[in-house]
């Protein structure tokens, strides 16, 4: 598929994934599907039925206001093999101290916690001797679930393999608009529905918005191989219901739009200076004033209230490139580089093949509390803990 580019955007990276052929013979087994989440548990019951299907275990991971590990194994089929856990504040977690989090600190943190949960389930994967998970997001729906033992088969070949995501489009809100407004758009895969190799691929997920591609990019070398196959279907939501969410994906957009505009061009990661990044933040001000320009007039929108969110959406994108300096971008790719070398080791320390409440226990930093689990395995039913003591299955 030939890429949609203008001067200023690249509408498409599909041309850097690998598109097999010949999928029918390679399957395998996955080890578990894992839903990080902040929505009521009964967003979960598609990923439990699928999980059902696959005969795998369902990892969710909970925080916010709307949903904790009790609430989902009261609402999800007493059958579902489950493990739910509250996941709390980063500071908690066993995590590396990561140089790109102390970078983007101030204006430019992220307020979700989406990355740690990754990062966590990614360790989890390790001590429990995982090798073939699943990451799917609770506002997909599969219509195909055998695609996902389709896409751990790939897994032989290729780092990570993504589902096609259809439905609703998967994009940043800039991304959004630009197709509202009649550009051609499209979406990459991520980690709304996508098979990993964690032994293999030890990478990890950095605290920005578009922590996936840079999960699926090699700071030094470049894009790891990867995939795509088969087909879901995202929810819709709305990207303009406020002009935050625009805001704080920004710095995450444009270091991710500004690597893959390289190697979109058979270019590499190495030529990402301070020249770059300079070219590529005033060719992201064109691209937004472009699409800010069309959003006033254009007569594919036909809500007004719609056509003004919009607006404030793109306005808030332009404030905060405003912020963003080749120094910061091309410091945030070196950090980057470092912080999965640390990561590689910190993996590479973790012990292998324990039981759930053993590895969960070494999740948390000493003193901590024990994390809240509910747990209800086929092969083995170890009772519930929660910060209070042990329980049962509520």
């Amino acid at each position: 598929m030939t890429s949609a580019l203008t001067l200023d955007h690249h509408g498409s990276h599909r041309d850097l994934l690998w598109h097999p052929d010949d999928t029918g013979s390679a399957q395998a087994r996955i080890d578990a599907i894992i839903v990080p989440t902040m929505r009521a548990p009964a967003h979960l019951a598609e990923a439990a039925r699928i999980a059902a299907l696959l005969e795998c275990p369902l990892v969710t991971l909970h925080s916010g206001r709307y949903t904790n590990a009790r609430h989902a194994a009261r609402r999800l089929p007493p059958d579902t093999d489950l493990i739910a856990i509250d996941i709390p504040g980063q500071e908690a977690l066993r995590l590396p101290e990561f140089k790109t989090s102390r970078l983007l600190k101030g204006r430019f943190a992220r307020k979700t916690d989406t990355s740690a949960k990754r990062n966590f389930a990614l360790m989890l994967s390790h001590l429990m001797g995982w090798e073939r998970i699943v990451f799917l997001d609770d506002d997909i729906t599969v219509g195909a679930p055998e695609d996902f033992r389709t896409a751990a088969g790939l897994l032989d070949t290729y780092s990570a393999v993504g589902l096609s995501i259809g439905g609703f489009p998967d994009n940043s809100v800039v991304c959004h608009a630009y197709r509202d407004v009649g550009g051609d758009q499209e979406s990459f895969i991520g980690g709304g529905a996508m098979a990993i190799e964690v032994t293999r691929h030890r990478s990890f997920f950095p605290n920005i918005y578009n922590e996936d591609w840079f999960y699926l990019l090699d700071a030094k070398a470049g894009l790891r191989q990867l995939a795509v196959t088969g087909k879901v279907v995202q929810q819709p939501y709305d990207p303009y219901r406020t002009p935050d969410r625009a805001r704080g994906e920004e710095i995450g957009d444009v270091l991710a739009e500004g690597v893959f505009w390289l190697l979109d061009q058979g270019r590499t990661v190495a030529e990402a200076d301070l020249r770059h990044w300079a070219d590529f933040i005033a060719r992201r001000g064109r691209f937004i004033d472009h699409v800010l320009s069309l959003a006033k007039v254009s007569p594919r929108i036909k809500d007004d209230a719609e056509r003004s969110r919009m607006i404030a959406a793109l306005l808030a994108a332009r404030g905060r490139l405003a912020h963003i300096t080749p120094e910061l971008c091309q410091g945030f790719i070196k950090a980057l580089a470092d912080d999965q070398e640390c990561w590689q080791r910190h993996v590479d320390r973790l012990p292998k093949d324990l039981l759930i409440d053993d590895a969960l226990d070494r999740l948390t930093k000493f003193g901590r509390s024990p994390l809240v689990r509910y747990i209800s395995r086929k092969e083995a039913r170890p009772s519930p803990v929660t910060a209070a003591g042990r329980s049962g299955r509520g």
